[in-house]
């Protein structure tokens, strides 16, 4: 197993993404934290992984709030005694599409304080624990949306620009204390939260979900949008000796979309 005796935190780990990468990262032989806002989920992935015979810990926690990620820390230690990888996969509820001149300012910063400072805040508590064991690992969910402009989506894009050279940055700073600082941009995914925002749309736009996904993903070089369990892989990856010599990299999983033009944010 890639990820025996290993500690990691997942952050949004009770859906989507994040929840893949726990149940992948617990299969390979992890302890895994799950962290979020929810707690029912957590819980509910957490007894998932138990039930498998895996060890699971989950921590509610808004990751916006420093205070909450300490508590968060702490506990993991209390619970493990290390923590060897951090996922950040945490990010805000979607806000309403808007051109900057319509911004509304608190929509921005709720976006900017969860999407970016909140990774901020966790990577700064665990590499506390890190720093001092000379080992560690982290892995940050950026988007698309950070690698090229996206009307109508600023505080988003904006936000996971910042990811990445966040990423770039701290792969620099924690390298002489052999940690590695990846990111991952996926483009859409599908996930529920996706799924149920694209039905939204096309109710808007007076047309099917399935007529709608096939207009966007003829954007797609593979014809389709890449599934949570994909990015999963991905992440286990980046988090296994599998890519010891890999650090301040952005990995973009997207099914051919970013060869072409970013349209969709997963």
């Amino acid at each position: 197993m890639r990820l025996k005796d290993k500690v990691a935190i997942v952050t949004g780990g009770g859906m989507g993404i994040g929840k893949a990468i726990a149940l992948v990262f617990a299969s390979e032989g992890a302890a895994v934290v799950v962290a979020a806002r929810t707690l029912s989920r957590l819980e509910e992935v957490a007894e998932d992984i138990k039930s498998r015979g895996g060890k699971a810990k989950a921590i509610q926690t808004d990751i916006s709030d420093q205070k909450q990620v300490q508590r968060m820390v702490a506990q993991t230690i209390d619970e493990y005694g290390h923590i060897d990888i951090l996922v950040n996969n945490s990010a805000a509820p979607p806000t309403p599409d808007v051109n900057v001149v319509d911004m509304i300012l608190d929509d921005w910063n709720r976006t900017l304080a969860v999407n970016l400072t909140g990774t901020m805040l966790c990577c700064k508590e665990v590499l506390k624990r890190m720093i001092p064991r000379k080992t560690g690992n982290i892995i940050n969910i950026s988007s698309v949306a950070g690698i090229s402009g996206h009307p109508t989506r600023s505080s988003y894009a904006v936000s996971k620009w910042g990811v990445i050279g966040l990423t770039e940055t701290l792969a620099i700073e924690v390298g002489v204390h052999n940690i590695r600082v990846n990111c991952i941009s996926p483009a859409a995914t599908g996930t529920e939260r996706f799924k149920n925002a694209l039905r939204g749309r096309a109710k808007v736009l007076g047309i099917s979900y399935e007529e709608l996904l096939n207009k966007m993903t003829s954007q797609y070089s593979l014809g389709r949008i890449a599934e949570p369990s994909e990015m999963a892989t991905v992440a286990l990856f980046l988090a296994s000796d599998d890519s010891s010599a890999i650090t301040g990299q952005n990995l973009v999983v997207s099914c051919g979309l970013h060869i072409t033009q970013p349209q969709e944010i997963r």
